[in-house]
């Protein structure tokens, strides 16, 4: 028996931390105890039934996971083998991790690198594993240090706070967007040298407006998207992977072709094996661990559904861990 944390529909919602057994968990050829977890926007999303997340019921919430092998039937995998588990429609069609025990696809997992605890690669996460793919994204399209300042939006949410940190540990110069002025020493701390308020990206904007940012990591997306893209100096290129402020895109065409502004989608549900491998690779080569501790919070599995309601109501700084082992 383990404890899990079950999202029901029978025809009410419901969310409750309880105890199962083996015959819970669904089909997988490889059996993780998973020891540590993390509350992402999406889990906030499915646990507080604020969006049509889960499409199987019921349902383990979770889309993180890192853990210990205990039984395998993957040839890539051997019981005692340390692994992360990210995205891949886990916590949505398939029983997630924010439970004991997680019963998962082999080709899924990825090795969790030396450098981190279980628990500090849950502090990174599905959050911090897309800011490094947003970073990746941006080195592919050719933006570097130097190149002027970086724009990181929703700075002070688990992407926009390891982005924050990634990018000034890589050298360039990071301007974090926050609505939260009192968190201004936070973000200086992990690396921003300027903050300014989210008010000037989020309203309706001009579709050019003075060109400033050399790059842009968006988590925020609809009027803030826009104006940030408005604003990228020519040749530079914005990475987008979030919609906390709306998945709508109310801009023109105008920055792209005019001022040659590259618009990157980052995706880290799907994406393949090699780069979620590259992606943690570098976050052991690029992401100063000490750090972790200053972005994190943590909450027993007991704990999770408040915290949940917690994050959803804009009162989470960066990222929550969730211990989900004995």
């Amino acid at each position: 028996m383990f404890q899990a944390l079950v999202l029901e529909k029978n025809p009410d919602f419901s969310a409750s931390v309880r105890e199962v057994d083996d015959s819970f968990l669904p089909d997988g050829d490889v059996t993780v105890a998973i020891g540590w977890s993390t509350l992402n926007y999406k889990d906030g999303l499915a646990i507080t039934n604020r969006s049509p997340v889960v499409r199987s019921w019921p349902m383990v919430a979770g889309i993180d996971g890192a853990g210990i092998v205990l039984e395998s039937s993957s040839p890539r995998w051997k019981a005692g083998d340390a692994v992360i588990l990210n995205g891949f429609g886990v916590g949505e069609t398939h029983k997630g991790c924010l439970a004991g025990k997680a019963r998962l696809k082999g080709e899924w997992l990825v090795r969790r690198p030396e450098a981190f605890t279980e628990r500090q690669a849950m502090a990174i996460g599905t959050a911090g594993y897309t800011a490094m793919l947003c970073v990746l994204a941006l080195e592919r399209h050719g933006v570097k240090a130097g190149d002027g300042e970086v724009l990181v939006t929703g700075a002070t949410g688990g992407v926009g706070s390891v982005a924050v940190a990634l990018l000034s540990r890589l050298g360039h110069r990071v301007v974090a967007a926050t609505g939260k002025a009192s968190e201004e020493a936070y973000l200086k701390s992990l690396g921003a040298t300027a903050v300014i308020d989210r008010a000037e990206l989020a309203a309706p904007g001009k579709p050019l407006q003075k060109e400033r940012w050399a790059a842009v990591v968006d988590a925020v997306g609809s009027h803030t998207l826009a104006n940030a893209c408005a604003q990228v100096r020519y040749g530079g290129a914005v990475a987008a992977c979030g919609l906390a402020q709306g998945f709508d895109l109310p801009a023109t065409v105008m920055p792209f072709i005019l001022r040659g502004v590259a618009l990157l989608g980052v995706d880290s549900v799907m994406a393949p094996l090699a780069r979620r491998e590259e992606a943690w690779t570098r976050l052991a080569r690029d992401l100063d661990p000490t750090l972790l501790e200053a972005i994190t919070s943590e909450v027993a599995l007991a704990d999770a559904i408040a915290a949940a309601q917690r994050l959803m109501a804009g009162q989470v700084r960066g990222r929550i861990v969730v211990r989900t082992g004995v």
